[in-house]
């Protein structure tokens, strides 16, 4: 209970006192949160998610879930190899530096504008923190590890997945929370360039059509699905790594 409270209390009181400050707005584009919540039950109807919310949920999950791939295969690699590294390095800081937004317009000439267009860029912009942090988890792996792994004749695909990658996983899993919510910002971003459907698409025609309360309802929904996806990422991370967090509660314990 305690837990819930700390995750909970912030959010809560941070609505309480925008329902209280903004109770007698008069501010056309600043309207009380009360219109707000009443347009957010009227606005977000089933047929509304599932028209404009489950696409973006399912483009979100495709260009997390290829980034996540993409990044983990090439920084094992890039990791183990330092010849691989030091020719890489300079490409890839290089397209780290592009902001993915700015490629929009370049990625709609080759892909087009479907589903696809959004999937690579949140592919694009995903990819960086998860590689970049399995390189350096990769690099950091014990060299006694590695020793007693080749000692027992572990090696090739077999060290890599029993040793490499649970010694490396902590800053693997850190580079996938900082991808999560590149993916959510990426996936808003993409959808408000030539869409039909999607949150960011709706949000933006409400923006358009002066509908100011379903515009911030739209924001609000954003901001519940981003915390949601980010508890449901915090309890899989506690379990995958269930081992690590009691191996530091050990070590604080002594």
């Amino acid at each position: 209970m305690k837990r819930i409270a700390y995750v909970l209390g912030l959010p809560v009181v941070l609505f309480a006192a925008w329902f209280l400050i903004s109770a007698g707005s008069e501010n056309f584009y600043a309207p009380p949160l009360r219109d707000i919540l009443q347009s957010f039950g009227k606005t977000w109807t089933l047929d509304r998610l599932d028209a404009d919310v489950l696409p973006s949920l399912l483009r979100l999950a495709a260009g997390y879930a290829l980034a996540s791939v993409i990044g983990v295969a090439l920084g094992v690699a890039i990791g183990l190899s330092r010849g691989l590294r030091a020719t890489v390095e300079p490409v890839l800081e290089f397209f780290r530096a592009i902001p993915p937004p700015v490629l929009v317009p370049v990625i709609m000439l080759f892909a087009g504008i479907g589903d696809g267009m959004k999937i690579i860029v949140i592919v694009f912009g995903c990819v960086w923190p998860v590689l970049l942090n399995t390189v350096e988890g990769v690099r950091a792996v014990d060299s006694v590890q590695l020793d007693t792994a080749k000692a027992y004749g572990i090696g090739g695909p077999a060290r890599i997945r029993e040793v490499i990658l649970p010694a490396a996983s902590p800053q693997i899993v850190a580079g996938l929370r900082q991808a999560l919510s590149i993916a959510i910002i990426l996936m808003v971003i993409s959808e408000m360039f030539a869409a039909s459907n999607g949150l960011g698409f709706t949000i933006v025609q409400f923006q358009r059509s002066f509908a100011i309360p379903e515009m911030w309802s739209g924001i609000i929904l954003l901001g519940l699905l981003g915390f949601l996806l980010s508890l449901l990422f915090r309890l899989a991370e506690r379990r995958a790594l269930r081992w690590y967090h009691g191996l530091r509660s050990v070590v604080r314990g002594r």
